[in-house]
């Protein structure tokens, strides 16, 4: 099990590699960054997209948080943390692509189709229970379709509707709808299946197919 200090070893091997492999790369990030991908995915420690998509510092923008949630966009009062990294991304770096990576076995979805916090104070499952309230409209769209037991089937299509809800809700902010109709900006869906290791991509009628599969139906 890596601990702190597990982290401060890993420092220093990369130290001695990937920093000095890579001076050039990290030569030129000093002066700033310029990545053309946006990736909104889950804390999930078992899905880096950094490590899934095999990119170099600089390529992608990440933002993560439970369950690879995007809010609506809101003008009220509070904190809004994925909104802003999203404005940034959008308005400062011109990213073309936002790519919402859901992933299997994540248990922020599961909190949402079980409701297993609900009603908890905050401190005791509380935050998380009305952070996933963003898929409510999810839940009850699966529960029709499965029940509401939460077997493996409800499971993948809760994880697979929060991809779908996020780029619905991406769609509620104004200088992303202005970009994406100006052909300036795709949004995308992926899903990764820690089963397998298999990449999904989200079509334009909202399903998931295998990436290489998607890639040379393209």
């Amino acid at each position: 099990m890596t601990d702190f200090n597990d982290l401060v070893d890993g420092y220093q091997r990369f130290r001695t590699s990937d920093w000095r492999r890579q001076r050039d790369r990290w030569a030129e990030l000093k002066e700033g960054q310029s990545p053309k991908v946006m990736v909104i995915a889950c804390s999930d420690s078992r899905v880096d997209p950094a490590q899934i998509f095999d990119t170099l510092p600089g390529e992608i923008f990440v933002v993560r948080n439970v369950a690879n949630l995007v809010p609506p966009f809101e003008t009220g009062g509070g904190h809004h943390g994925v909104s802003a990294a999203l404005e940034f991304a959008v308005t400062q770096l011109e990213v073309t692509d936002v790519v919402i990576m859901g992933h299997g076995a994540c248990g922020g979805c599961k909190a949402a189709l079980t409701q297993g916090f609900a009603h908890a104070p905050q401190g005791e499952g509380g935050f998380v229970s009305d952070w996933v309230s963003l898929l409510d409209g999810a839940r009850e769209k699966v529960i029709a379709k499965h029940g509401d037991g939460a077997d493996a089937n409800a499971m993948r299509e809760m994880e697979l509707e929060s991809v779908r809800t996020s780029i619905a809700n991406l769609r509620t902010f104004p200088f992303v709808t202005k970009r994406e109709d100006a052909g300036k900006l795709t949004l995308r869906g992926a899903y990764f299946a820690i089963a397998d290791g298999v990449l999904h991509l989200m079509d334009e009628s909202g399903e998931f197919k295998p990436a290489a599969a998607a890639l040379t139906a393209a």
